[in-house]
């Protein structure tokens, strides 16, 4: 059976005919506003509208960035849609599109981390992490071949799991949560810094902004090319994204933990400093029969309809 998924950003969605094989057969992209939410049902509905004239499709899958009902009909909370509050997603787009098939509204983090362990870096495993490193740092965990979702349907925000007691203010209001060490933004901060704090070490990072604003790829790309302080910043990142991942590891015990998102341009830069730390910090390593692979996603931006449209469908 094909499935209709949705990634739901803040400014666009790109929506997706996806097949068993994981496949996406067709897709549009619409954008959106996100200070007006019925615009993103209609964008949603629009785009279904356009690909079922072409392709039979038995179920919807949308993919939200916030924290999704236990029932998966609703947002409970948006962080980048204002009107996100108890909003009954499911229920609108069902309403705009005049069907009956089902439709299932997941965390974005969540589909994407389902799409890899379905169909990328994690098949064919039952224990499987997957980080999602951007503005934030997202995660979904697989335990035993299913999605752990929690009892409320918020589990996995491991992104706000507190590392630095009183360290750096969190967006979510507390102080010191991973992701303020182990994200894009985290790295963009320090590397900005390091314009101003080590000027001649920085000058090839100044040299790539070009007069502008320094942003996540300029690093990547000063890495690749050889630049000392772009891989110290990487093997900075990679320090703490391999110990968080060691906690979680603690009581989780995955076979394979997946990094996400655009930092994993930087390949064996960030992924070497990443499996370091996790085997150096993790507890009782001696002891283990096996230590989790550490490996970058695969399905890159595609993952969030490919999750969505599988957790649908099943």
């Amino acid at each position: 059976m094909h499935a209709l998924g949705v990634d739901i950003g803040g400014t666009k969605i790109a929506a997706g005919v996806v097949d068993e094989n994981g496949t996406i057969l067709a897709q549009v992209r619409r954008p959106t506003d996100p200070t007006d939410a019925p615009s993103i049902d209609r964008a949603i509905a629009a785009a279904y509208h356009e690909l079922a004239a072409e392709h039979e499709i038995g179920a919807i899958g949308l993919a939200a960035a916030g924290f999704c009902s236990p029932d998966r009909r609703s947002v409970a909370f948006g962080p980048n849609i204002g009107a996100w509050r108890d909003y009954p997603l499911a229920e609108r787009v069902a309403e705009l599109t005049d069907t009956s098939i089902p439709v299932v509204v997941e965390n974005d983090a969540n589909a994407a981390g389902w799409a890899e362990f379905r169909y990328g870096v994690g098949a064919g495993t039952d224990d499987f992490l997957m980080l999602t490193v951007g503005t934030g740092l997202g995660g979904a965990a697989v335990v035993g071949g299913a999605l752990v979702r929690g009892a409320y349907g918020v589990a996995t925000e491991v992104g706000h799991m507190r590392v630095v007691p009183d360290g750096r203010l969190c967006g979510c209001g507390h102080f010191g949560c991973w992701e303020q060490y182990a994200s894009g933004s985290a790295l963009v901060r320090t590397a900005r810094a390091a314009l101003v704090a080590h000027p001649d070490r920085a000058a090839r990072l100044r040299e790539l902004a070009e007069g502008g604003e320094l942003v996540g790829p300029h690093v990547t790309t000063a890495a690749q090319e050889g630049d000392p302080l772009a891989i110290e910043l990487f093997a900075a990142l990679g320090r703490w994204l391999g110990e968080g991942a060691a906690t979680v590891a603690a009581f989780m015990d995955p076979s394979v933990i997946a990094i996400g998102g655009g930092v994993g341009d930087a390949g064996d830069l960030l992924l070497r400093p990443t499996q370091e730390a996790f085997e150096r910090v993790l507890p009782a390593r001696t002891h283990r029969s096996r230590l989790a692979t550490i490996a970058i996603a695969t399905l890159g931006n595609d993952a969030g309809m490919v999750g969505a449209a599988d957790l649908a469908r099943h």
